[in-house]
């Protein structure tokens, strides 16, 4: 593959444990972790806002990367949860789109995988 200058890793997930969901402990905790898993440094702590109205009301994670950022914005009412990893720094998609599922206790993924030049 010729040379990239960044990778976007979208993942969607369903049926996920609803208490993590609900719970800003368990974004900071998955951010950490996924940063570990895919080798990546984080740059200072993940922004965790809870925010929006009626059934678009939930948490939402940004946690900034030496190399880009990793997104989460989760749907409590539904138990999904939607995860964006971009850098311009490869990484193992396998890994991260795993750790992803297992993490949340999703039942069900899909997942997009760009390359941007």
């Amino acid at each position: 593959m010729k040379d990239v200058w960044g990778q976007l890793l979208s993942v969607d997930l369903r049926g996920c444990e609803h208490s993590f969901l609900t719970s800003p402990e368990k974004l900071k905790e998955f951010s950490k972790r996924i940063c570990k898993e895919i080798d990546m440094i984080p740059f200072g702590e993940p922004i965790i806002k809870r925010f929006g109205e009626g059934s678009l009301e939930g948490y939402s994670m940004i946690q900034f990367i030496m190399t880009s950022s990793i997104t989460v914005h989760l749907d409590e009412i539904d138990n999904r949860a939607f995860i964006d990893i971009f850098s311009c720094k490869r990484f193992n998609i396998k890994k991260a789109k795993e750790f992803c599922k297992t993490f949340f206790k999703a039942k069900t993924m899909k997942h997009t995988n760009l390359y941007r030049d």
